[in-house]
């Protein structure tokens, strides 16, 4: 057993944290990817991360009934003159352009606003043709489009029941609805 020292109003001193300066993208892209994974686990889905960068997910959620394929981004950046923050919704496509997420890619985007500590888990099929959300995790008055999917964990959970496409702002062909729960649903 050891002896207590007669000074025990002596604090031990704190290690400073190590600073290795501001992360780039790359690393702060890991650290939302790290922050999904302990969210998601800690709600009970199953986490998995598929190796290598041939995926558009970063993530495979099993719900126990049914198993997510995940994007996860993260933003910092407020948007100039509002309580907003932007967050990339897209990937480099063929041809280095940038091009959104589409059904057959992902199931969801999750977005992680770092300042506010908040999630946003949105269904590929309400991205549509997006390229960046603007979300408004203090609020704004006008409310915000993304704003019902702030903590929508709920949506991948078993029985949930994802909300319609939005309505497009022009025509289009595809019909995302069949192409989550076509006849392809067995296979997930």
């Amino acid at each position: 057993m050891r002896k207590k020292s007669g000074n025990s109003c002596q604090k031990t001193p704190q290690a400073n944290p190590l600073v290795r300066g501001p992360g780039n993208n790359n690393a702060r892209g890991i650290l939302a990817e790290l922050a999904f994974s302990l969210k998601a686990a800690s709600l009970g889905f199953g986490v998995a991360k598929p190796y290598g960068d041939k995926q558009h997910y970063d993530f495979i959620l099993d719900s126990g009934e049914r198993i997510w394929r995940v994007q996860v981004k993260s933003s910092s950046y407020a948007v100039p003159g509002r309580s907003g923050y932007a967050v990339n919704a897209s990937h480099v496509g063929k041809g280095c352009k940038s091009k959104a997420y589409e059904a057959d890619e992902i199931d969801f985007l999750a977005a992680y606003i770092v300042p506010a500590d908040a999630w946003y888990i949105v269904p590929v099929n309400q991205l549509v043709s997006l390229r960046f959300l603007r979300v408004y995790p203090s609020g704004c008055r006008g409310g915000g489009c993304f704003e019902s999917f702030r903590e929508a964990w709920h949506l991948m959970a078993p029985g949930a029941h994802l909300p319609q496409p939005r309505t497009l702002r022009r025509v289009r062909t595809i019909d995302f609805h069949r192409k989550l729960f076509g006849e392809q649903a067995g296979a997930y």
